[in-house]
């Protein structure tokens, strides 16, 4: 499992020329779920997703995770994180788990996230829509996480 974890100011996801869901202050997760995945992957990601120090304190140190700040949550799949562009100039996307059964593991992820969270700051894109993402980053702040711990 893959994700790119974005400190923003706000972020939306808009489907056919609908805002489907927004957040203000906290984080974007982009996730992709990928071959071999299990409970353990998604239990370690939403773990580091939600304690992960990339809020400043009052010195402006990065010491505050997106719970302690009470911000709120944006998760959005996205099956292009696991691309392989190591050969030739097209992604290979085999990494990347099937829509049939990456969306249980998807929807277990969002659980976890609830079930640690306050569910009402927690927000989703549409799995496999067609999505415009809008997104101001703060800082900018991007944080790559594996649950293989490649990076």
């Amino acid at each position: 499992m893959r994700v790119v974890v974005q400190r923003v100011k706000s972020a939306s996801v808009i489907v056919e020329g609908q805002v489907v869901s927004e957040i203000a202050r906290g984080i974007l997760v982009f996730v992709s779920i990928e071959e071999g995945d299990e409970e353990k992957d998604l239990s370690y990601i939403a773990q580091k997703v939600l304690n992960l120090r990339i809020f400043e304190n009052d010195l402006g140190k990065f010491d505050k995770s997106v719970l302690e700040i009470d911000g709120e949550i944006l998760v959005v799949s996205q099956f292009t994180i696991s691309g392989d562009v190591r050969k030739g100039r097209r992604p290979d996307f085999t990494r990347a788990l099937s829509p049939d059964k990456s969306i249980p593991l998807y929807e277990d992820f969002i659980r976890i996230i609830k079930n640690n969270y306050s569910s009402e700051k927690i927000q989703e894109g549409v799995f496999q829509a067609h999505m415009d993402v809008q997104l101001i980053n703060d800082g900018p702040v991007t944080i790559l996480i594996s649950s293989k711990k490649e990076f």
